[in-house]
């Protein structure tokens, strides 16, 4: 009879053991998500929301972009936004970030669960500002923020504040231009 295996729970220095096999590896509280590497239409529309907020922030001197990014709280939570964007502290370690403003994840069918499911309550309750579930099915942005509204779903335009009162628009149609014969 098969019996399922109960293991301790993991922690970041685990994590940091683990092989570089193209797979991405996370932690939640000591649980570990698996997804596959990312795909190609995930690729483009990280890669375009990148650019565009890459340029937007530029001028905000005290706010990082890092794509992919992590939020990370020792001993037992690191997770991988493939966005984010905060205020980084002398110390360059992720661990001692002060301040996660926006974290983004490009979901397709395989993150999908987990970036709905589990991480952006994760991201939440950890602090993060606002998190983005971008959509590469639905085509959409689905936005959360920190101590209001969950999964405000967003279909031609959204507007991000920038903690500097700065707004970017990011035009959604655009983000999937040219992605409507590729599964997400």
């Amino acid at each position: 009879m098969a019996m399922p295996a109960v293991l301790p729970p993991l922690t970041v220095d685990d994590l940091e053991a683990f092989p570089e096999d193209g797979n991405r590896y996370e932690l939640l509280y000591g649980v570990l998500l698996v997804t596959p590497q990312a795909g190609f239409p995930h690729q483009i529309v990280a890669g375009r929301l990148t650019r565009q907020l890459a340029a937007f922030i530029e001028v905000e001197t005290d706010l990082q972009f890092c794509a992919p990014g992590a939020v990370q709280v020792r001993p037992s939570v690191h997770l991988e936004p493939d966005i984010l964007i905060g205020n980084w502290p002398q110390k360059p370690q992720w661990d001692a970030v002060e301040k996660h403003w926006l974290a983004v994840e490009v979901s397709g069918t395989g993150s999908r669960a987990y970036d709905r499911m589990y991480k952006r309550d994760a991201y939440l309750s950890l602090g993060v500002a606002e998190v983005w579930l971008v959509d590469l099915d639905e085509r959409r942005i689905f936005v959360s923020r920190f101590g209001g509204t969950k999964d405000e779903p967003y279909d031609t335009t959204l507007t991000w504040r920038s903690p500097g009162g700065r707004e970017l628009q990011i035009d959604i149609p655009g983000l999937f231009r040219g992605l409507s014969e590729m599964p997400g």
